[in-house]
């Protein structure tokens, strides 16, 4: 298993970072939407993180099975799930490794979050998408969400927005910026801030990114065997703008 060392730093602190109920709040009808219309009763969490998406689902009635590379964030996902005393399985398997790792098949596959652009390369991405489709019935449905790369590129945007917990008198800072490299990769940079009255203390952790567009994706993914192809805006379900959405979500189905 690959270390991961962005992530399993960020396990620590990554439920500071998301406001979750927030988040929730404004993804998970669209979610259950799309579960319900598709039929789907078991769910695979691909680089599924602390687990809060899957465990969600769980208190919905899903049968959810979350996995993520990094095995410090599969721990805190299993705690998280028993401190909400739901049911939720959670193993450690990166992309490429589902087929293997997890017991499928499965009605319909998760990848949230901006995780599919961690893949290396595009011949990676091929391999990614054929992984998700072995795992997923025929029919299956496939939830792929990442930012809206067409528009980061096309602007160069260097800067998301930082991010602030607080709680008694400790804070927690988190600057987010990307490099532009130049063999078209992107170099993604978060810098974590702790003040607190024993003293401040700050650590930068970098992994590299593959910018996916529509344009790379739609043809990947259909030559993974998926059909039925719809793309939205964000997690609402609006209609995908290439110029001005803040995501890409494409959702699709496993052919037979």
């Amino acid at each position: 298993m690959s270390r991961v060392p962005l992530y399993d730093q960020l396990s620590v602190v990554y439920d500071r970072f998301v406001d979750w109920p927030a988040r929730l709040s404004f993804e998970l009808p669209f979610l259950e939407k799309l579960l319900a219309d598709a039929g789907a009763r078991r769910v695979l969490d691909a680089a599924c993180g602390t687990g809060q998406h899957a465990i969600a689902l769980a208190k919905a009635g899903f049968d959810v099975v979350g996995a993520d590379l990094s095995q410090p964030m599969v721990e805190v996902a299993r705690r998280n799930a028993e401190q909400a005393g739901v049911h939720a399985e959670f193993v450690a398997a990166g992309f490429g490794e589902l087929a293997e790792k997890t017991a499928g098949p499965f009605d319909a596959l998760l990848c949230l979050g901006n995780s599919i652009p961690h893949v290396n390369d595009l011949a990676h991405l091929t391999a990614v998408l054929r992984d998700f489709r072995a795992v997923l019935r025929p029919g299956g449905l496939l939830l792929l969400q990442q930012r809206n790369f067409d528009m980061v590129l096309r602007r160069r945007e260097r800067f998301l927005p930082p991010q602030v917990h607080t709680a008694g008198e400790d804070e927690w800072l988190f600057f987010r910026y990307y490099d532009f490299l130049e063999d078209g990769r992107l170099r993604f940079n978060m810098v974590m801030v702790h003040r607190s009255p024993a003293g401040d203390t700050c650590q930068m952790e970098s992994t590299l990114l593959l910018p996916l567009t529509s344009a790379q994706l739609l043809p990947a993914c259909a030559d993974a065997g998926f059909t039925d192809l719809a793309l939205y805006g964000s997690m609402q379900g609006e209609p995908f703008d290439p110029e001005h959405s803040s995501d890409l979500v494409l959702v699709e189905r496993a052919g037979g």
